[in-house]
């Protein structure tokens, strides 16, 4: 199957969120910890502060994929700044991209990530 970006950005949304959640539950067992540590990491403005801090790691192509998930048309909230919710969707849409077309480089973005997040170590 020939998968666009809307594919990487819905199934990267669900990579990272279960990623955050791994992480998270060897953290503690209180539900409401749980909950406050995952929604720190799974929102747009922890996605798109870590897309900045990847970005220089990215190859040629996966620097053009970023580029054009980030101008994936998406609706977002009106709260929402425009910007760093396109920041965020070309994340996961490179989470998503790693996830079904290369899960060994996927491990290897993940592990840098997981490095720098500092209360998840």
């Amino acid at each position: 199957m020939k998968y666009n970006l809307k594919h990487f950005a819905y199934i990267g949304d669900a990579v990272w969120e279960l990623f955050v959640r791994k992480l998270v539950i060897n953290k503690t067992v209180h539900q409401e910890t749980m909950h406050k540590l995952s929604t720190k990491y799974v929102c747009a403005t922890a996605q798109a502060k870590i897309m900045d801090e990847i970005s220089g790691l990215l190859t040629e192509e996966e620097a053009e994929i970023q580029k054009r998930g980030r101008n994936l048309k998406i609706t977002i909230n009106k709260r929402n700044n425009p910007a760093v919710h396109a920041l965020a969707t070309s994340f996961e849409v490179l989470i998503g991209y790693w996830y079904l077309t290369d899960s060994k480089r996927l491990d290897e973005i993940l592990k840098i990530i997981e490095n720098s997040l500092d209360e998840l170590k």
